[in-house]
């Protein structure tokens, strides 16, 4: 059978594909740079590059277009090392635990060594996601093929309960943000019954919200009126920085951090499996392990190599793993898979287990892609992280959140080329600004929106199979223990809560 093992052949046709094709190569190239510099720029992120940048994949060829996005996820993810250490501002979220330990680096004069091993462990931790994506994946979706509406439907309810339990600090604004995220994705016609749901009379909306326009105003707007709030502070660079490039690694400086690199890769690679959770998660587990199990853990938080190569190795390793419920179920397991579902479905790719029936040579070509963007962020990285610093310091904030926000304009309206994308986009940014002052999702509501259509339809199809109503999610044993996965992560997370709360609360008696 097709999914019987994965024939190295296909991983080789794959990357031939790639490299024998120049103007691909091209763009998996141009991905790596795109994804460091906004990787690196503080306050913003991979995912509100990838949404500005999506209409242009419109007029690409599939393989390019999705590539493209998917290597500046990968690259964005370590940029944000860059910032974190040079300008104690993190560029993302995951790289708040590399800062810990990467800006006492960068005060000692030692900025230069420790963007070298961040770019190393990196590397090999992004390198080690892909492989065991690319080993897992079509088992993954073998196992899917066998799954029935209720299972189908059964997943997506725990990946709403965990997305909307685990992300954020609070549960209760976290499930809030997801069903938000649903009620708005029911904006249009029902997709049996042809009826209008929440249109409020307006014919714009009778083909619901777009997803493009929607990204755009959650992901990039909501984050430079974010900026433009906080325009007061000024990003500073570490006085010695001309001392950076001049930083070497020696093998015996970077030995030490091996076995928390490899330990952390794994950590990465199983929490991005895990939809919802994403890089941050992943890094703080991995730095907490990693102190844990140190020779000398009083010397993390104070400049060690070890608190750098930690959880750069299981941010950039939650990358590949992350695509295996998008490829697999047609669920995202980040924000940037649920803007990858609007690539494949722009360019008629249907995606779910039968992908691996439909589209496997693309498949594999975007592993390929993935592998070589890994080589080629690791290169210039090593080489030129420094540089790229002192670059992105004399950037003016007044003439580059400007740029980005008419960008947003031109890509909403040119996304459908109708007006009425960019009066979504503009109420999606006010929103996305709401919501993180007042401590709720964006990302919960984002994938949550995503998940809506199928989770709908999963849901009515299964209906449509019982003859007992909604006993057929408790009758089905599958079912019964995905819907028991998600109860379980929601107490769970509950009760992680409760104790964090206590520990203060005790500390202060």
């Amino acid at each position: 059978m097709w999914w019987e093992g994965i024939d190295p052949v296909e991983i080789f046709t794959g990357l031939a594909t790639v490299l024998s094709d120049p103007v691909l190569m091209g763009w998996v190239f141009l991905a790596a740079i795109v994804g460091m510099i906004v990787g690196a720029i503080p306050g913003l992120t991979a995912s509100a590059a990838i949404a500005m940048l999506l209409p242009l994949t419109f007029y690409m060829e599939p393989l390019p277009a999705l590539a493209f996005l998917y290597v500046i996820g990968k690259s964005g993810r370590y940029g944000g090392s860059i910032a974190a250490i040079l300008f104690n501002t993190p560029g993302t979220a995951a790289s708040a635990a590399t800062q810990l330990d990467g800006y006492p680096l960068a005060q000692e004069g030692k900025a230069g060594k420790a963007m070298k091993v961040a770019t190393l462990s990196s590397v090999i931790g992004d390198f080690i996601g892909e492989v065991l994506l690319i080993l897992g994946v079509a088992w993954i979706a073998a196992i899917a093929l066998k799954l029935g509406p209720p299972e189908l439907f059964a997943v997506y309810f725990a990946a709403f309960i965990v997305i909307g339990s685990v992300i954020g600090k609070s549960v209760t604004r976290g499930l809030a943000s997801a069903a938000l995220g649903v009620l708005v994705s029911m904006i249009g016609l029902d997709p049996i019954s042809s009826t209008e749901r929440f249109t409020f009379g307006s014919f714009d909306l009778t083909n619901g919200i777009s997803l493009v326009p929607l990204m755009i105003g959650i992901f990039v707007l909501g984050e430079v009126f974010d900026q433009i709030q906080t325009r007061h502070t000024r990003t500073q660079m570490v006085p010695d920085t001309g001392d950076t490039t001049r930083n070497g690694l020696r093998w015996a400086e970077y030995k030490p951090c091996l076995p928390h690199v490899i330990r952390s890769s794994f950590i990465g690679a199983f929490i991005g499996m895990l939809p919802g959770l994403g890089s941050a998660i992943a890094a703080f587990v991995a730095y907490g392990e990693g102190k844990r199990r140190a020779h000398n853990s009083a010397a993390w938080g104070q400049g060690a190599l070890e608190g750098v190569a930690a959880p750069e190795a299981a941010n950039n390793a939650v990358s590949g793993p992350s695509m295996a419920p998008l490829l697999t179920l047609g669920i995202p397991g980040s924000t940037i898979g649920a803007i990858l579902i609007g690539v494949f479905l722009i360019h008629g790719i249907q995606i779910g287990p039968t992908l691996f029936l439909t589209s496997r040579d693309l498949v594999y070509a975007l592993f390929a892609c993935g592998l070589i963007g890994i080589v080629m962020y690791g290169v210039i990285g090593y080489f030129g992280a420094a540089f790229l610093g002192r670059f992105i310091v004399r950037i003016p904030t007044a003439v580059l959140y400007p740029v980005i926000f008419l960008t947003s304009f031109i890509a909403a309206y040119t996304a459908r080329g109708n007006l009425f994308d960019v009066y979504v986009m503009v109420a999606a940014g006010f929103t996305g600004w709401a919501m993180r002052k007042l401590d709720f999702n964006p990302a919960a509501f984002v994938i949550s929106f995503v998940l809506a259509g199928g989770a709908e339809e999963t849901f009515r199809q299964a209906l449509l199979l019982s003859d007992d109503g909604m006993m057929i999610f408790i009758t089905r044993p599958i079912a019964l223990a995905f819907l028991l996965i998600g109860v379980t992560a929601l107490i769970a997370r509950v009760r992680s809560l409760r104790r964090q709360a206590r520990v203060p609360a005790m500390g202060d008696t």
